[in-house]
């Protein structure tokens, strides 16, 4: 089969697109005898954690390392959840690994997610790699990634998203978190207010447990940012070519989960500059060329959407700002509304693929309670709803496409991009 063959297939294999649980991938990982033979990085957290694995994976290939990641969801291609040395993984190469856990499964059901993670291990074997980077798809304690053992563990921000799953409160879903850390390895927390059962867990299992603002920080300065840690100061450095105020916290973790391995993957300073220099990453506050100004953000919970809505202001003026808006149902769509709210003046509410996407009609009723006052246009598309953006901003206006990594990719598609 090809690679569109096997993802269809892999997705009717469950009853359930997610359901959480270790014995199923645990089970198939032992049959396929997985092992691991370089450092293990896992990053958790509800936002930051693929801008965290991408400035990781960055700096490590400028320090010469040969680097697996894995992570989700994908914009464009399936093929971007696995990359080698920074590159995605070719189709036989992930269809040779669908077929390994497919062989080894036998009866035992297992979702899109688990499939892909025990694939993307496989790939990983096949190379002579010196890291692999693992990024947590839903929760940590009980998500497929989970079954392999970190060297380094870090969990980024924490907030509410995946209630459902993880539990109604920031206290509930850090639990779950916290379950990526392990006993005497470097339990690392960007968030500078933890969730108490977070640092409780993390403690009680005699984790080597780090939190931003106490043992490790930033500094901005002019131009450039100090990172202090256990390991001492770093001056002079060069901030991350992804935008936006939050990053810094995402490097400062990045640089104190390097300080725990230095002993396995030594790193210069020049490699961190020129890592945090280079980085890139898709629809993570990136701006595009050009005018009218682009912007694409997968901002999909109320805490991205705040953080959004601070680097919209940080920005230089613009007389109007266009919002090509589509979510998934099961969204908080309200907190994201009133999170950005204030720096939206034209809402186009889109629909988006798939049986969970609000539609465009559920958007605007949610909008006009929200206090959004007029008829709003609706467009069956991201991709239409961009086009309307395009054909009636101004040249110095700004459109801001966000909401879902699915609004994201439409966008993308349309502009002929890629990830």
């Amino acid at each position: 089969m090809n690679l569109d063959a096997w993802l269809a297939h892999i997705e009717r294999q469950h009853a359930q697109p997610i359901a959480l649980g270790l014995e199923r991938v645990r089970l198939v990982k032992e049959r396929l005898a997985q092992r691991q033979a370089c450092p293990v990085i896992i990053v958790g957290g509800t936002n930051g954690k693929g801008s965290t694995c991408a400035m990781l994976e960055a700096i490590l290939l400028r320090a010469g390392y040969r680097v697996g990641l894995y992570t989700s969801p994908h914009l464009l291609a399936y093929n971007e959840r696995v990359r080698i040395d920074g590159r995605p993984a070719g189709d036989d190469a992930l269809c040779a690994g669908f077929e390994s856990v497919e062989a080894a499964r036998g009866e035992v059901p297992l979702t899109y997610f688990e499939y892909g993670t025990l694939a993307a291990w496989e790939v990983f074997a096949g190379q002579p790699l010196d890291a692999v980077i693992l990024e947590v798809g839903l929760g940590g304690r009980l998500d497929a990634t989970n079954v392999y053992e970190p060297d380094c563990a870090i969990v980024t921000a924490v907030d509410l998203d995946h209630m459902d799953y993880l539990g109604p409160t920031r206290e509930h879903i850090g639990f779950e978190k916290a379950g990526i850390f392990r006993a005497g390895r470097p339990a690392i927390c960007g968030d500078g207010d933890p969730p108490q059962r977070l640092v409780d867990h993390a403690k009680a299992i005699g984790a080597d447990w780090q939190c931003f603002g106490v043992d490790f920080g930033c500094v901005r300065q002019e131009g450039q940012w100090q990172y202090w840690g256990r390991g001492g100061k770093r001056s002079g450095l060069a901030y991350p070519a992804l935008r936006g105020v939050s990053q810094l916290a995402n490097a400062a973790c990045v640089l104190t989960a390097l300080d725990t391995l230095k002993d396995k993957l030594p790193v210069a300073m020049q490699d961190i500059r020129r890592g945090l220099l280079e980085v890139e990453l898709a629809g993570r506050f990136q701006v595009l060329p050009g005018r009218p100004t682009v912007v694409l953000d997968v901002a999909h919970n109320p805490q991205a959407a705040r953080v959004l809505a601070d680097n919209l202001g940080n920005m230089a003026f613009h007389p109007a700002t266009w919002a090509v808006f589509g979510m998934l149902r099961d969204k908080d769509i309200d907190g994201v509304v009133r999170a950005v709210r204030h720096r939206v003046d034209r809402w186009l509410p889109c629909t988006l693929d798939g049986p969970r996407a609000a539609t465009a009609d559920e958007l605007a009723a949610m909008l006009a309670r929200a206090g959004v006052a007029g008829a709003l246009p609706r467009f069956a598309t991201a991709a239409d709803a961009f086009a309307f953006a395009r054909e009636n901003a101004g040249e110095n206006d700004r459109i801001a496409a966000f909401g879902s990594f699915l609004t994201v990719a439409d966008v993308m598609r349309s502009l002929g991009r890629k990830a």
